[in-house]
């Protein structure tokens, strides 16, 4: 019983400190500079890192995939990089989130960044957004911080070709 409560203890305190970590990797990262888009899905254009690949589209979602992990970028061309229309949808979804945190830079760009413990203690429901795009995954506790940083480095890429907005 003692070691069951142990470990359960570890892994709090393990999604405690990457948690920690990640937040301070999506603010850093919200606020570099953003990636140069390298792959167009009907009028969007977004940098997408090696080894991820468009698995399905629609119009308003891309199904990425890198190895096992599947991604679902949601795209709302009707809201710009300062719109929390999409961050209000998303919260909503969830009656409590494990994190949740806002971002603003000098140029009115809004990000966000929500965490939900899954019921197996190691995985995740993680969702970056900026504006009126998001990422959303499953991530082992372990991995969050890297997995963070290339979901927000993908949709701070995403620009809209003028027939997107009309």
């Amino acid at each position: 019983m003692l070691s069951i409560l142990f470990l359960s203890a570890c892994n709090n305190a393990s999604f405690k400190e990457e948690s920690k970590v990640t937040i301070k990797t999506v603010k850093t990262t919200f606020n570099e500079k953003e990636k140069k888009p390298n792959k167009k899905s009907g009028n969007v254009n977004f940098y997408l890192p090696s080894g991820y690949s468009i698995k399905d589209q629609t119009p308003n979602n891309i199904i990425l995939q890198n190895g096992s992990d599947t991604y679902i970028l949601f795209i709302n061309p009707h809201e710009d990089t300062s719109s929390e229309v999409v961050y209000k949808a998303t919260i909503e979804q969830y009656k409590k989130l494990d994190t949740n945190e806002k971002y603003t830079n000098n140029e009115n760009k809004f990000g966000f960044m929500t965490i939900k413990q899954l019921k197996d203690d190691n995985l995740n429901e993680i969702t970056i957004g900026v504006g009126g795009t998001k990422i959303t995954t499953q991530v082992k506790t372990s991995d969050l911080n890297n997995e963070s940083k290339i979901m927000m480095q993908i949709v701070n890429s995403v620009k809209y070709t003028k027939e997107a907005k009309e």
